[in-house]
């Protein structure tokens, strides 16, 4: 499997964010380029094979690790001030910026999962990408889950909060969970609003909106249709937030892929290579995503 090299991204307030990028092959014909962004609480490492496998089929891939997390973890996560939305408006803005400083005029694509696929809109530089995949996407607003899921989502939150409250971070790797998380962070998940970007106040939340409202590229959002947080409501919502992108949202079946069950992670394993991703080279190379027998209606604003 291509390594990857390593390097580091500057944002504009100084902080350093780590990522690996995966350069096309000798031979292949090179199509692009494609920033892959984490799921929260996700180390970009977990996304190399299907970096990997985008630079075999001629696309440039870059991944990267949020501040907070990784390699960008810093020292401490104690103290450290960081916000759900720096992570899109600041972290994603920023390797957005390089790759299309880098791109040699051919497209800038964008693959996000979770967060990362709703953080691009956040991006100022989001406004230049050509296609964007999403994968789960969505901001874990708990008004967008299933009762049962509500219930799931207040009871880790209940554990969460008073966590965050002692420790100031959330640690996630003693309960065997994923990565630590900064307080403000596992705060924004644990809280989410409706209305994501009152996250933020004044001229921030006045440019999150303005940043989303420029996005034009086309989104095909995607997710399993047992993705305990990417309902069709919640693929919506966060869909509904770049209104000026033609998109669409669909509910895969497991049973397409030969699997009782999916979830929110199995189709970036390295199984899916020759089934799921090979699908997704088709949207990242300008084609229609292929018909399916349950897409979801045109989304509409819910906020």
């Amino acid at each position: 499997m291509n390594a990857g090299s390593e390097l580091v991204f500057t944002c504009p307030d100084g902080r350093a964010l780590h990522g690996t990028v995966f350069d096309v092959p000798r031979g292949v014909e090179r199509r692009g380029t494609v920033v892959i962004a984490s799921a929260t609480a996700v180390k970009a490492t977990y996304y190399h094979r299907y970096a990997a496998f985008l630079a075999a089929n001629g696309f440039t891939a870059i991944t990267f690790d949020y501040r907070g997390i990784g390699e960008s973890r810093g020292v401490s996560l104690r103290g450290q001030r960081i916000r759900w939305y720096q992570w899109g408006c600041q972290d994603i803005d920023t390797v957005l910026a390089w790759a299309m400083e880098r791109s040699d005029e051919l497209p800038v694509n964008f693959v996000g999962h979770s967060f990362g696929g709703f953080g691009v809109g956040l991006a100022e530089h989001a406004a230049g990408l050509s296609r964007i995949l999403t994968v789960g996407a969505q901001h874990a607003y708990w008004g967008d889950l299933t009762l049962r899921r509500k219930a799931g989502h207040w009871g880790r939150a209940a554990v969460m909060l008073p966590l965050v409250a002692v420790m100031g971070y959330f640690p996630a790797k003693r309960l065997r969970l994923m990565e630590d998380l900064p307080a403000g962070v596992a705060l924004d998940w644990a809280r989410s609003r409706k209305d994501f970007p009152t996250a933020a106040s004044g001229s921030v939340r006045d440019s999150l909106r303005a940043h989303q409202a420029a996005v034009r590229a086309p989104i095909l959002a995607l997710a399993p249709n047992d993705d305990e947080y990417a309902t069709l409501p919640a693929m919506n919502r966060a869909l509904s937030y770049t209104p000026n992108s033609p998109s669409r949202a669909i509910h895969l079946l497991p049973a397409d892929y030969g699997e009782s069950a999916l979830g929110h992670f199995a189709l970036f394993h390295g199984r899916y290579q020759d089934t799921f991703w090979e699908q997704t080279l088709d949207w990242l190379r300008g084609r229609i995503w292929p018909p399916v027998p349950n897409p979801a209606p045109p989304h509409r604003s819910v906020r």
